[in-house]
């Protein structure tokens, strides 16, 4: 699965590891990985920035305290579930019954729904503001996504997808971050990169229209 290659990098293989030991140490994961505390610590850095892990001081005995780390409830939505294919099977049969249109129908409902919750929440004063909670909302949804600035806009990458699977046989799943990218943030974007076309994320390149007072 697609989705897949999020584990296949370092910060996936320590969300794994923490998955099955629970808690640890960046010196316990280094001796792990083989790769040292500080290399190990960079990593478990950006993912607490993403809300998948969480940092919390333990006594080891008589010695000074030791900083464990532990996956968030968060980091659970990341790990492949059954979802997808259930998914996949429903939209199938809608698609066999009622036709390709009922299947677009279904994700313009979704995407409707989903740019409206958006924009409640997007109450940043700015546009990178703006990227920036939508990011976050994506992290919510168990998509490990982050921002950068680059020239003219922003790229938004999502380095996994719970439905990057469904969306090879049903491409209209994609239309709704579409939608939700042109509804909330306006101006223009342009996907350059897609995990259900065979890349290693899915990556936005966005120009956005700038916040009026």
């Amino acid at each position: 699965m697609q989705a897949d290659r999020f584990f296949q990098t370092t910060r996936g293989k320590i969300v794994a590891e923490l998955r099955q030991c629970r808690t640890a140490s960046a010196v316990d994961l280094a001796k792990v990985f083989g790769l040292s505390p500080n290399a190990i610590r960079q990593q478990l850095v950006v993912l607490e920035r993403d809300g998948l892990v969480v940092e919390r001081s333990v006594r080891r005995g008589p010695t000074k305290p030791t900083y464990e780390f532990s996956l968030t409830p968060d980091a659970e939505k990341i790990f492949p579930q059954q979802y997808d294919k259930m998914l996949g099977a429903v939209l199938r049969e809608v698609r066999e019954r009622f036709g390709p249109e009922a299947v677009g129908d279904v994700f313009d409902g979704i995407a409707k729904r989903a740019t409206e919750k958006a924009r409640d929440r997007m109450t940043a004063p700015d546009a990178e503001g703006k990227v920036a909670q939508l990011a976050g909302m994506l992290r919510e949804q168990g998509v490990v996504a982050e921002y950068d600035s680059i020239d003219g806009g922003f790229a938004l990458q999502e380095h996994n997808c719970p439905y990057s699977e469904v969306a090879k046989e049903n491409p209209e799943v994609c239309s709704v971050i579409h939608n939700v990218i042109d509804r909330t943030l306006g101006g223009r974007h342009v996907q350059t990169d897609s995990l259900a076309a065979g890349g290693d994320r899915c990556r936005f390149e966005l120009q956005v229209d700038p916040v009026r007072p």
